[in-house]
């Protein structure tokens, strides 16, 4: 599939979760988009369309391709340890959610676009590649000449959440990565054990 640039509340709504932030459509009308409106009777889900829908949530919710979320997983598997914990690690190490974690915008497709337009920078160098993966010891950083972009000060000015993994320092506009996720530090609503399942037929 390629990337998902239609309606960001049907896709909320069709999972019932806040994938790309607070959204009004989705406190309005909690149920899946459809003609019929809420009323409509819904067959039970098979075991294979629920592991399918859960892996479209994850998909969706980190902006991941279809290939390139299938290559996370063989690297996951490859490695040794709780393989869907290891997946949602290697999703959160991404250039473009570190970026978005860090608060330097506000959603993820925000922080997708500053990494493509050269305004970050890895241990002092651009990187202009969303999927590049962080290390632990790794410096983000907004480029010199973009501290004064809008949209950056004003994403930056916003309450944001704390990330236990990451640390932000406010005077050089520099992140760092401490540490790789635990589970618990991944604040996102994705039941990784069906995606494990579904990869696993």
């Amino acid at each position: 599939m390629a990337r998902y640039n239609g309606p960001k509340s049907k896709i909320a709504r069709k999972f019932r979760e806040p994938i790309f932030g607070p959204d009004k459509a989705l406190e309005k009308k909690n149920y899946p988009p459809g003609m019929h409106g809420p009323n409509k009777r819904r067959m039970k889900r098979s075991e294979y369309a629920t592991q399918l829908a859960e892996k479209q949530k994850a998909k969706y919710t980190y902006g991941i391709l279809e290939k390139q979320f299938s290559n996370l997983f063989k690297k996951a598997s490859a490695k040794s340890g709780i393989t869907g914990e290891i997946l949602l690690q290697l999703c959160e190490q991404r250039l473009d959610n570190v970026v978005f974690r860090l608060g330097i915008s506000p959603t993820r497709r925000g922080s997708r676009q500053l990494v493509s337009h050269r305004h970050i920078t890895v241990n002092g160098k651009i990187v202009n590649i969303p999927s590049y993966t962080l290390r632990i010891g790794d410096i983000v950083g907004v480029r010199e000449k973009s501290k004064s972009l809008s949209i950056i000060s004003s994403s930056l000015g916003a309450e944001k959440q704390v990330n236990e993994w990451l640390y932000w320092d406010s005077n050089s506009l520099t992140g760092e990565v401490k540490a790789i996720p635990t589970r618990e530090q991944i604040s996102e609503n994705i039941k990784e054990q069906l995606i494990v399942e579904l990869y696993s037929k």
